[in-house]
């Protein structure tokens, strides 16, 4: 038995599976989930579990390099943009038309991860990242300028 962290098994393996560039959604209960898209739907009831919980859980097994939200979510729900921020300390947070994270980026993703939130424009886009201290700390290899700062 898998002793803390995430227990879900599917959303195990979806993080487990990710690789540099893949994304994943993290969505409110109402997000129109693709047929052809993975779905883990770990939403029981309302709220349960929020967006935020499931966020922390995911921030703690998986490295984010970018993220995406609705526009919609910067000037209109500060509460879940600055939770986003506070969350993924350091991750550059980019707003995209809500429409596209509903079509486009629905369609790209490797997995959508569905949560009881009734929050507006609650669904985040995390674009998966490298562990670059694993990648560039070999004697020898010079580090990019764009990944210094995560040195």
């Amino acid at each position: 038995m898998k002793k803390n962290g995430i227990l879900n098994k599917e959303l195990n393996d979806v993080i487990a599976s990710m690789g540099h560039t893949d994304r994943i959604i993290i969505s409110d209960v109402g997000f129109p989930i693709p047929d052809d898209v993975r779905r883990v739907d770990l939403a029981l009831t309302d709220e349960v579990p929020d967006t935020e919980t499931v966020l922390k859980l995911i921030e703690q097994e998986f490295i984010a390099e970018e993220i995406y939200v609705a526009e919609d979510v910067i000037v209109n729900n500060k509460p879940l943009y600055e939770s986003i921020q506070s969350i993924f300390e350091g991750v550059n947070i980019n707003g995209i038309p809500h429409e596209d994270i509903l079509t486009k980026e629905a369609h790209k993703a490797k997995a959508v991860v569905r949560t009881g939130s009734y929050n507006p424009w609650g669904n985040i886009v995390l674009q998966s990242g490298v562990d670059v201290k694993k990648f560039f700390s070999r004697p020898g290899v010079v580090t990019p300028d764009y990944y210094k700062d995560k040195m």
